[in-house]
């Protein structure tokens, strides 16, 4: 089983914009220790070795929590459940992480969203 980490994020404010997942060039820095405080979890743990080790990002390139972000890591196709070889320990304080988050900025539960 792949050794996986989950954290909380850093940002400076929110948004309820669409989301676009950032990709590496939408940073403007490379320092990987900065771009993992927009991602929920880590391959390997904190700070990743390379960007790829990185899944679930929530925060966009401007420092902004984003709604649309939390739901599609917490449910569909890319997330926490999508990701292969996680331990069920991670993957619950991922959860734990997105309806935290959901909850403090946005007043809003995930328990309804598809699993």
């Amino acid at each position: 089983m792949t050794a996986y980490e989950a954290a909380t994020v850093s940002y400076d404010s929110v948004t309820t914009e669409p989301w676009d997942a950032p990709a590496l060039s939408d940073f403007e820095t490379d320092e990987l220790t900065e771009i993992a405080d927009h991602f929920v979890v880590a391959k390997g743990g904190f700070p990743p070795e390379k960007f790829s080790d990185l899944e679930l990002p929530v925060v966009d390139t401007d420092g902004e929590l984003n709604l649309e972000g939390i739901r599609r890591a917490y449910s569909g196709g890319r997330s926490v459940k999508a990701i292969d070889g996680m331990s069920e320990g991670t993957r619950a304080k991922a959860k734990s992480v997105l309806q935290d988050l959901a909850e403090a900025e946005f007043s809003e539960g995930l328990d309804g969203e598809t699993e």
